[in-house]
């Protein structure tokens, strides 16, 4: 009997924890600061990893086309990537008008 009631418990606990997400935060462990402009260019999202919380280093988590993980990259770059973005955004619109 107590095994049935221990096998139930676990079988609750896992539905509860893969229903929601109170699963393992994927955190980035270090960070990159020599990212190349090429990779700059291909990024299609980020957002920042706060130090506060489950993860221990604040970080700059950049999903880039065609690579499957993301990059973990000092926040410092945030500054950077912003600035190549808007260039990037402004060279397409000069070419939308221009045609």
């Amino acid at each position: 009997m107590d095994v049935k009631v221990a096998f139930v418990i676990a079988c609750l606990c896992t539905l509860a924890i893969t229903s929601t997400e109170a699963g393992i935060p994927k955190c980035c462990v270090s960070t990159k600061t020599d990212i190349p402009l090429a990779l700059l260019r291909k990024v299609h999202r980020w957002y920042m990893q706060p130090s506060s919380g489950a993860c221990d280093i604040p970080a700059l988590i950049l999903y880039v086309k065609e690579m499957k993980k993301p990059i973990c990259a000092h926040p410092k770059m945030k500054r950077a990537l912003i600035m190549l973005q808007r260039i990037i955004k402004q060279n397409k619109l000069k070419q939308f008008t221009e045609k």
